[in-house]
């Protein structure tokens, strides 16, 4: 499960690692500093920790310009999704819009248009996908059953939940047992999207 790196976080990934491409070694903790205009050496420190911590770059401590670069898979390229907001695991709520982006791996982007949503509630706790994460949706109308979905229902209230399609209803389905499934006509649901990855903020 990969988690998603602040915008500064990014931004400084992006320096250490043309840095070191550039020069064959790692900017100094000031080198940092001055590039980001920090005048604390300490919050420099923060963010090389929260990268560390996070499995993108190794740090020997008693040098220096120890930083390396940790390579991830796919490549390691990763893509500024927008973040459109929440979505609701459990009582459907309504989906805000927010103008934030969120940093992603870019082996969890969908081949389509992809955006990030915020979860709140436990109704999918069973997927491993708990209040706080973030789901990765790839923006489609329509999904096979089985298939985790963002569902519009009533045209107000979206929510995610497991899709399956029987005998003319849709059944949208909770993974958790103390959860009742919603079932309703077809024409009350509109597909949003399909959820392609889960990140986590520890």
């Amino acid at each position: 499960m990969a988690l998603p790196l602040t915008k500064r976080q990014r931004e400084i990934l992006d320096y250490l690692g043309e840095f070191i491409q550039q020069h064959g070694y790692a900017p100094s903790l000031e080198e940092i500093g001055r590039r980001f205009g920090l005048s604390s050496l300490a919050t420099v420190h923060k963010h090389l920790t929260n990268l560390q911590e996070k499995g993108f770059i190794r740090r020997a401590w008693n040098r220096s310009r120890s930083v390396e670069m940790v390579p991830t898979r796919g490549g390691g390229r990763v893509l500024e999704l927008p973040l459109l907001g929440y979505v609701a695991a459990g009582v459907p709520i309504e989906a805000v819009a927010t103008p934030e982006t969120i940093a992603v791996p870019d082996d969890l982007v969908g081949k389509r248009d992809t955006y990030v949503l915020k979860v709140r509630g436990d109704s999918m706790i069973d997927e491993h996908i708990r209040d706080g994460d973030f789901v990765i949706v790839e923006d489609r109308k329509t999904a096979d059953n089985g298939e985790m979905v963002i569902a519009l229902l009533g045209g107000s209230d979206v929510t995610l939940k497991k899709f399956y399609r029987e005998n003319g209803t849709i059944r949208l389905q909770p993974a958790n047992p103390a959860m009742q499934p919603i079932v309703v006509a077809a024409g009350d649901v509109q597909i949003q999207g399909v959820v392609v990855g889960v990140m986590r903020r520890y």
